[in-house]
C-alpha cells in the first residue's frame, strides 16, 4: 500500500531536506524513524526539497509498504523515533497513482522578515532580519511583474537541476504586522510576511526574489528594477541570495480527489 505523510520541521539543525552521506538531513531523520517503526527500510519521495536552515510546515512525502497499520499509528509510531524538531502531522493511505511531487498542482512558501533596529534574539533562525524601514507599496509594485509564466533564470541558483527555468508564479502577497512583544515595544519594529504560490520553484528562487524585494523596499533600486532583472535572464543582474532563516515551505497544493489536508495546525501562527 502507499502511504502519504504530512511532515513539519524546524530546519535550523539540518543540511536541508534531501538525504546526504552525513545523515544530517530531514529526510535522513524521517526515514530512520520510519525504519525503526516499520522494522524495515523505508524510502520516501517528497513534494519539494528545502535548503539548509529552511523550515517546513507541511512537507508531503509518500512511500510504499506491505505493512498494514492504522493511519494514527504511522503518526504516533514514527514521531516516537523522531527528534523534537521534526514531527509527522498526519498520515493517509492513498491510491498507487498518487505521487507527492508529480501530483502537486502548486507549491506555497512564506518568508517572515523582522524589521528592527536590533537583530533578533528569541526569533533567531526563524525569521529574516532587516534594520532599515521597508516600503511595502514599492515591494508590491515590483512583485507584480513576476506574476505569470516567465523565465526565472535571474533568480536561479547555479546548482539548480530543474530542466527549465520557465515557471509560473500565481501570486505574491506582502503583508505587514506591528510587533507587540516586550522585546520590541520601544522600537520601530514590525514583521513582514511574503507569501509565494507557483506551479514550481527553482533552487533558491524565493530567496533570490527576496533579496531583490528587500533592495527595492529599502530604496536601493526603484520598483521598475525588478522587471529589468527578470528580463536580463542572468543571475548576475539580481541581488544576493537572502538568508534562509525566515523561509517556510507551507506545502503543496493537490486536487481534492486525493482527499489530503490542505494545511496543518500551526500554519497561521506565522506573523
Amino acid at each position: 500500500m502507499r502511504i502519504a505523510l504530512g511532515v513539519s520541521y524546524n530546519g535550523q539543525a539540518y543540511n536541508g531536506w534531501q538525504s546526504q552521506p552525513n545523515g544530517n538531513t530531514v529526510q535522513d531523520k524521517l526515514e530512520a524513524a520510519l525504519g525503526r517503526f516499520a522494522t524495515q527500510g523505508v524510502s520516501t519521495l517528497c513534494a519539494g526539497r528545502t535548503d539548509a536552515g529552511v523550515h517546513g510546515l507541511m512537507q508531503v512525502v509518500h512511500f510504499d509498504t506491505a505493512l498494514q497499520r492504522p493511519e494514527t499509528a504511522w503518526v504516533r509510531g514514527t514521531n516516537t523515533f523522531l527528534p523534537p524538531d521534526i514531527a509527522v502531522q498526519w498520515a493517509r493511505a492513498v491510491p498507487d497513482a498518487f505521487h507527492s511531487r508529480a501530483c502537486a498542482t502548486a507549491r506555497r512558501y512564506a518568508y517572515v522578515l523582522l524589521q528592527s533596529p536590533v537583530r533578533p534574539s528569541v526569533e533567531v533562525g526563524r525569521v529574516g532580519w532587516v534594520f532599515n524601514p521597508l516600503d511595502g507599496e514599492a515591494m508590491r509594485q515590483a512583485a507584480s511583474c513576476l506574476i505569470g509564466e516567465h523565465d526565472f533564470t535571474s533568480f536561479r541558483a547555479s546548482a539548480c537541476q530543474a530542466l527549465t527555468p520557465v515557471k509560473t508564479l500565481h501570486r505574491i502577497d506582502i503583508t505587514r504586522r506591528a510587533v507587540a512583544s516586550a522585546q520590541h515595544r520601544e522600537m520601530e519594529c514590525c514583521y513582514w510576511r511574503f507569501e509565494f504560490e507557483g506551479n514550481a520553484f527553482l533552487h533558491h528562487m524565493v530567496r533570490n526574489i527576496m533579496g531583490c524585494l528587500v533592495y527595492i523596499g529599502q530604496g536601493s533600486h526603484p520598483p521598475e528594477w525588478m522587471a529589468q532583472v527578470l528580463a536580463a535572464r542572468s543571475r548576475d543582474a539580481a541581488a544576493p541570495t537572502f538568508a534562509p532563516h525566515g523561509l517556510y515551505f507551507l506545502g503543496p497544493v493537490y486536487d481534492p480527489q486525493w482527499q489530503l489536508p490542505d494545511r496543518v495546525p500551526g500554519f497561521d501562527w506565522l506573523p
